[in-house]
């Protein structure tokens, strides 16, 4: 009878070697394959952050409303207040969330702490009798991980002409006209600059009037 031979050690030892770099293969095709979807996951996920957050604040700033939430030393009302990294203003928040009426919306420019900002939203509740606004709950972040970041007012001046960009609002007795936002993310996603008309002609608001006499619940020519 023939004698039966089996693989030689070096025969399994090469058939290891050979399996071991297939295997090593696969694992590093399906490990890009992981790290690629989770990247574009993220990617995906910020830009639905950004779009959610201009649409925010596309919507809320043109309807901010002449209604004052705070006066100067002088007893004039303030019905908008800006500055390069914070706005106030009220407006009615949207579909079921504008149930408690407008609302002061503070939208700020806050350091997180690790060299980065963060864009966040404050809602509070203007009393009926003009004491001071109370917020509702804790901030609304809008977007991280902003680069660097600042607000900008256009309005008109005294011969009804477009004025220039400034990065603060001085007469809080009115509304400006255009308000810009722009913000430089961390990472390959832009926000586009966004510039939001307020559709109530700030001409409006020119006249003073006291907060002791005004309905917070409506709009004040």
């Amino acid at each position: 009878m023939r004698r039966m031979h089996g693989f030689s050690l070096m025969e399994v030892l090469a058939a290891l070697a050979l399996l071991t770099i297939v295997l090593l293969g696969v694992y590093s095709g399906i490990s890009t394959a992981t790290r690629i979807v989770r990247s574009g996951d993220r990617v995906i996920q910020r830009m639905d952050e950004i779009r959610s957050a201009q649409s925010f604040l596309r919507n809320e700033i043109a309807q901010a409303l002449i209604v004052p939430f705070a006066e100067t030393d002088d007893g004039d009302p303030i019905v908008f207040s800006g500055d390069a990294k914070k706005i106030q203003f009220v407006a009615p928040m949207p579909g079921y969330l504008s149930r408690s009426g407008p609302e002061l919306q503070t939208l700020s420019l806050v350091d997180d702490g690790q060299g980065t900002q963060r864009l966040e939203v404050t809602l509070s509740l203007l009393p009926p009798d003009g004491s001071e606004p109370k917020p509702i709950g804790q901030p609304e972040v809008l977007v991280r991980g902003i680069r660097r970041g600042a607000f900008a007012y256009r309005g008109m001046d005294d011969q009804n002409k477009p004025g220039d960009w400034g990065e603060s609002w001085a007469d809080g007795r009115r509304t400006p006209s255009l308000v810009r936002v722009a913000l430089e993310l961390g990472g390959n996603v832009a926000f586009p600059t966004l510039v939001a008309p307020i559709r109530i002609d700030p001409s409006a608001s020119r006249n003073g009037y006291s907060m002791s006499r005004v309905n917070r619940g409506a709009v004040v020519r």
